[in-house]
């Protein structure tokens, strides 16, 4: 009787990996602004309904001709579910907190996922146990959010300043639910499926779920400008299934929490846009609580790091 085959080990950052995050991190922070961009001619929830759509289809053809019917009987259908429904929560969140809140805010409270998901890896795998040193990273981002949250100035608690603490706390929920779905592949019989196969769920779900949400809620018109079409174009191709696929492919050969050492540099480069290209305004309460998130990302994500080059300055 053969003995079932090894778990693969997750790797380390290496100059791949590195790469990799540093060119999803600058499509990441732009996708907000794009979405921002072009709202008033397409609802932002349209926008990622569409792009899901054209994603889900162009996954279900590469699925279809690897797999075929194989696809259907792996034990991946439930998770698969599970996954898409976390995924389209998400992005509902985005889609309708952009309307109270900045692209620029959003990027910071949507990227505090690493957080929760290092949360959650670390009581269901052993090999994701953070340290004191991550712990204390976590304190401090979640400080950085009650400062982000609570320290604004008081010309924002006018009119819109319930608006934004609205749109500011779906943010942070879609960062949980994006913590929560990483969590789901790692733990389910996704961890070791196609990232096409893994990728497809998501986006299945989210095309029918968000497209529904956009009707329900009359947010489906649209206003064919070059604009708008050349976004979610940018959003379709580039962010829906190019960036995800490399996302979930990074996944399945590196360790989570590792990898989101460097995703750190995601809400860096979304609020730089929003303020370059949106002309979005930075109130010093926000910018400090961003500043602590930001430090407790990189302590939580890049606690062994921390501590193997604090061990080689000893030796």
């Amino acid at each position: 009787m053969n003995a079932p085959a090894a778990k693969p080990q997750r790797l380390p950052l290496d100059a791949l990996a590195t790469s990799g995050m540093l060119a999803l991190c600058v499509c990441w922070g732009f996708q907000q602004i794009a979405i921002k961009l072009v709202a008033g001619d397409i609802a932002p929830i349209m926008q990622i309904g569409l792009r899901s759509t054209f994603a889900a289809l162009v996954l279900a053809v590469v699925v279809w001709r690897a797999e075929g019917l194989r696809a259907l009987r792996d034990g991946t259908a439930l998770p698969g579910l599970i996954v898409g429904l976390l995924f389209a929560s998400e992005f509902l969140f985005v889609a309708q907190g952009l309307l109270y809140t900045t692209a620029s805010h959003m990027s910071v409270f949507l990227y505090t996922a690493p957080i929760f998901a290092a949360l959650g890896l670390h009581w269901l795998l052993p090999e994701e146990r953070m340290q004191p040193l991550q712990w204390l990273g976590v304190a401090i981002a979640f400080g950085g959010i009650a400062v982000a949250f609570l320290g604004k100035p008081s010309h924002t608690a006018q009119a819109g300043a319930a608006n934004m603490l609205l749109g500011d706390a779906m943010g942070l929920a879609a960062g949980l639910l994006w913590g929560a779905t990483t969590v789901a592949i790692r733990k389910t019989s996704l961890s070791e499926a196609a990232p096409s196969k893994t990728l497809l769920y998501q986006m299945g779900v989210a095309a029918v779920g968000l497209l529904a949400y956009a009707a329900a809620t009359d947010q489906g018109a649209i206003r064919y400008t070059q604009a708008a079409v050349l976004s979610v174009a940018f959003q379709s191709v580039v962010v829906a299934l190019s960036s995800y696929l490399a996302w979930f492919w990074l996944l399945r050969r590196y360790l989570a929490s590792r990898l989101s050492i460097l995703s750190f540099m995601t809400p860096l480069f979304g609020v730089s846009f929003g303020v370059l290209i949106l002309d979005e305004p930075l109130d010093p309460g926000f910018v400090v609580g961003a500043a602590l998130v930001l430090s407790g990302i990189t302590l939580v994500s890049g606690g062994e790091v921390i501590r193997n080059l604090l061990r080689r300055r000893r030796a």
